[in-house]
């Protein structure tokens, strides 16, 4: 019935995007466990990935990088582009790996190592959901590192021009990972205000995700590698 489709759904609905079965069916048996989350599908390469998540509109796509057909950092691109709100995560085997550089270029809001442990998986996924970024600190350095040597100031310097001085503080710091909890007690800010702010940052820089604003902030030269990094965070 219609009137069904109204009712809020409170699981996270993912999609598993993965051209081997065995990975597919691994993580189909740990999140199936969960009851605050869901698989809706499963896409077998790039392609089918791009065409089920507008059919099946998830919150969140695991992605892997290396797929037939369509690799993972095309598809992610294809996915943003269609206006999609599923927040899409990278799976890959080496955190150094090109790919995963690439892939947060084109949209993708973090990346998962394939033997990531169960609970870090389930942990990561919500994470995502709830519009947080999925990077690790070492490897949040050398991408920002990567973006800030390769950054177009242009249209990212222009769009930072028009953040006020409270948002360009917060986006600062979500530079450096912070997570809203900790911009609200860092700046002594409620984390409804925290989330206002943050919504305002997207908005004004016309970002999708945290992982732009941040790859948007260095593309202006708002913030630097290794920059407030090693400062501890209170």
């Amino acid at each position: 019935m219609v009137a069904a489709t109204n009712h809020l759904h409170v699981a996270v609905r993912v999609l598993v995007a993965d051209d081997q079965a065995l990975v597919r069916s691994g993580f189909r048996l740990i999140l199936e466990t969960r009851p605050d989350l869901q698989i809706v599908g499963e896409a077998e390469n790039g392609r089918e990935a791009v065409r089920l998540a507008r059919e099946l509109g998830p919150d969140v796509v695991l992605m892997d990088v290396r797929m037939p057909e369509l690799d993972g950092i095309e598809a992610t691109r294809q996915i943003v582009a269609s206006g999609s709100a599923a927040r899409i995560l990278v799976l890959t085997t080496f955190d150094l790996d090109e790919y995963v550089h690439a892939a947060i270029r084109a949209g993708a809001s973090g990346f998962l190592l394939k033997d990531v442990r169960p609970n870090d998986l389930v942990e990561g996924i919500r994470l995502v959901a709830n519009g947080n970024a999925l990077l690790g600190p070492t490897v949040t350095r050398r991408l920002l590192e990567r973006f800030a040597e390769e950054r177009d100031a242009g249209a990212a310097g222009e769009a930072v021009a028009r953040l006020t001085g409270r948002e360009r503080e917060i986006l600062r710091l979500l530079a450096c990972g912070l997570s809203n909890a900790e911009l609200a007690k860092r700046l002594f800010l409620g984390e409804t205000t925290v989330k206002t702010h943050v919504s305002s940052i997207l908005r004004k820089l016309g970002v999708r995700d945290r992982v732009q604003a941040v790859i948007a902030a260095y593309d202006a030269g708002l913030v630097r590698p290794g920059e407030d990094r090693d400062k501890p965070y209170h």
